[in-house]
């Protein structure tokens, strides 16, 4: 709901493992999802955490590699990306931010509610990520790995771009079980907690 909604007890227990995790000596970075494109320098700070650019290319294990949300490789849906510019709009993002934080919780819940009625009317393959803006953000970035979330679909891809074979990596959600990736020198493989 932005960097003031700090009462939540999943905000507050999030922000503190992050932190317990750093002063351990692990890096933590973030990158915005769906449900949490407010948030800012305060809950990194919170969570002392570096907030990333989406996309961004950082090296893991001496390989290049592209990290992003994954929202905007799911051209298809059209609906969709017009929201998402609606969303992250900055000057939506201070009209959002200037109301209390009560009508903020409000207006989150209606719209959440009228994305979930609406993924029911749209196919598997709308949601999903087009190949060809995979291939294009490859290409862009001109790295051979791909790593991303939202579509939510774990699973190893490999493509090909202008004859080199790359690999996208996407990530599980934590609806029903965790998941992550462990990536090392030797490559990166899903972990199911």
């Amino acid at each position: 709901m932005g960097d003031d909604d700090v009462g939540d007890p999943l905000n507050a227990s999030v922000a503190e493992a992050f932190s317990a995790l750093s002063r351990q000596g692990t890096a933590v970075y973030f990158m915005h999802g769906n449900r949490d494109v407010l948030v800012g320098s305060g809950f990194a700070q919170r969570a002392s955490a570096e907030l990333l650019t989406d996309p961004a290319v950082v090296d893991v294990h001496g390989t290049p590699t592209l990290l992003m949300h994954g929202d905007t490789l799911c051209t298809d849906d059209v609906e969709y990306q017009k929201f998402r510019a609606y969303a992250h709009d900055p000057r939506n993002q201070a009209r959002f931010l200037a109301q209390p934080l009560g009508a903020r919780r409000a207006e989150l819940e209606k719209l959440r509610e009228r994305s979930e009625n609406a993924k029911q009317g749209k196919s598997a393959e709308i949601m999903d990520v087009n190949a060809q803006a995979v291939e294009q953000a490859l290409r862009t970035a001109g790295v051979s790995r791909l790593i991303h979330g939202h579509t939510h679909r774990p699973a190893r891809h490999v493509h090909r771009v202008d004859g080199r074979e790359c690999e996208r990596w996407v990530l599980g959600d934590w609806y029903e079980r965790g998941s992550y990736l462990r990536c090392d020198a030797a490559g990166c493989r899903a972990i199911t907690l």
